[in-house]
């Protein structure tokens, strides 16, 4: 039997095993939207100033941040947005948010570290089962571990492993409430989302591939895997 936590940021550092971290709106969903598009990686930071010279220092890096789109930045955590470009093939992305970038940071001694959001579930799940770990904690990354979509998300993972007939609508539902300030932010006319962000972010199951972290050389770098 496979032990299931579940933590907020400032709970990592007691983890050991399998830790997921979880940034469904829209964090590691706008990871797996860009991987896709054929970004090479993802460079996870938790410091703006940081993701603005590590981008300075790799050739043709987009620097990626949440919130009010900033000089410097050339991406804003929004796959509507994302879907637009048709530049990232072969380049890297080095990316802030103020949950789930810092939730990933936070737990990057963990054995074996993976991000997640509802369009890379299914995929998650088969990794992380492949690994037989005695325990997985998520991280739920967002409203200091009380973001109902993150803990949704958290939940519909951990239900899964036991069981392969689990019901997403509810789960999803839950997605659908949190998410309709993503609507209203569009709105308003908010600079760094956009109007399909919700739905691209709800797309159970679009992806194949687990976003896996592995620090290389002191940059944590997400990846498919």
């Amino acid at each position: 039997m496979v032990e299931i936590r579940f933590v907020g940021i400032e709970h990592c550092g007691s983890i050991d095993g399998v830790a997921v971290v979880i940034d469904v709106l829209r964090a590691f969903s706008f990871a797996a939207y860009a991987l896709d598009a054929g970004a090479d990686r993802l460079i996870l930071v938790e410091d703006l100033d940081e993701a603005l010279r590590l981008a300075a220092e790799i050739p043709r890096a987009l620097a990626g941040k949440d919130g009010v789109p900033a000089e410097g930045f050339d991406l804003f955590n929004s796959p509507g947005q994302l879907l637009e470009r048709s530049d990232l093939g072969g380049r890297t992305i080095v990316h802030r948010t103020a949950a789930g970038t810092i939730g990933a940071v936070a737990a990057r001694h963990a054995q074996w570290l993976f991000c997640a959001s509802f369009v890379v579930a299914e995929a998650t799940v088969d990794r992380i089962r492949r690994l037989d770990p005695d325990s997985v904690t998520f991280v739920v990354s967002g409203g200091g571990g009380h973001a109902d979509e993150d803990v949704a998300c958290a939940e519909y993972l951990a239900a899964r492993f036991g069981n392969d007939a689990v019901d997403p609508a509810p789960f999803l539902a839950r997605v659908q409430v949190a998410g309709q300030r993503l609507l209203r932010a569009v709105e308003m006319g908010y600079e760094g989302v956009h109007r399909d962000d919700l739905a691209l972010c709800m797309d159970l199951d679009r992806f194949d591939f687990a976003l896996t972290v592995v620090d290389h050389d002191g940059q944590l770098t997400l990846h498919k895997g």
